[in-house]
């Protein structure tokens, strides 16, 4: 049985005042965020500078070099870099302290 398709695009919330936007899996999470007119600080692109760190609450992603800038501690608790994480699902973001 072949896999089933992945929807053309999932949602990503921000924060828990309703902020949201389309997320494209097949471009960086930071990119969709970007051109649904959300605000989130970046640097690099590359997942070096962790400038786009944020806590994934709900939903998953992946990512298509090896884990970027992030420690095992960090992954554990669910931080991610949209800057290079692509969405899988649904998914809930949080900036990081909150």
């Amino acid at each position: 049985m072949a896999d089933a398709p992945l929807p053309p695009f999932f949602i990503a919330r921000v924060g828990d005042d309703g902020t949201q936007c389309d997320a494209w899996p097949e471009q960086p999470l930071l990119h969709s965020l970007e051109q649904g007119g959300i605000d989130w600080p970046s640097s690099c692109r590359n997942g070096t500078c962790r400038t786009c760190i944020g806590v994934l609450a709900h939903g998953s992603v992946r990512y298509e070099i090896e884990w970027p800038g992030l420690s095992a501690e960090e992954k554990a608790e669910g931080c991610i870099l949209p800057c290079v994480a692509y969405p899988t699902s649904d998914l809930q973001l949080e900036a990081p302290g909150i």
